[in-house]
């Protein structure tokens, strides 16, 4: 996730994967934005590429830390064929994270990691297909 209030000129950047997202690292970030001047009211986050929601299959051990913390995460979790699997709805889950936090605008730029493979690398679909290595993605913010 990146993270911009140009009025304040403080910028940020987070990782967040299911654990950060989970953990607070969205409101962790947005904490210290604001420790550095940020105000809410003035900050746009974009959430680049993700895995999808259609491609990020989990099981029940998954799907019970989510339920464990707040049983309404359970939207964002439709079942599979597979007894107990679900695909899990990363970029909502990231969406509802940020929203909740009245910044002034969320964009998610829809870029599938797993299946998007022209573009992107995926860590899940190079262990999927046992290769050996998997490329990397970075994603970058400045203040110009």
């Amino acid at each position: 996730l990146l993270f911009a209030d140009a009025k304040a000129a403080v910028i940020g950047a987070c990782h967040a994967g299911w654990k950060g997202a989970l953990g607070g690292v969205i409101e962790a970030t947005v904490r210290e934005m604001e420790a550095h001047g940020a105000r809410r009211a003035d900050i746009h986050v974009a959430l680049g590429p993700a895995i999808g929601a259609m491609s990020y299959e989990v099981g029940p051990e998954f799907i019970d830390q989510f339920r464990e913390s707040d049983v309404s995460f359970s939207r964002f979790f439709t079942p599979t064929a597979r007894e107990g699997h679900a695909t899990f709805d990363l970029p909502g889950f990231i969406a509802s994270r940020v929203e909740a936090l009245d910044v002034a605008s969320f964009e998610d730029l829809g870029v599938d990691t797993y299946a998007d493979e022209a573009r992107c690398f995926s860590y899940r679909r190079s262990v999927h297909r046992r290769e050996p290595d998997y490329g990397r993605l970075v994603s970058a913010i400045a203040l110009v």
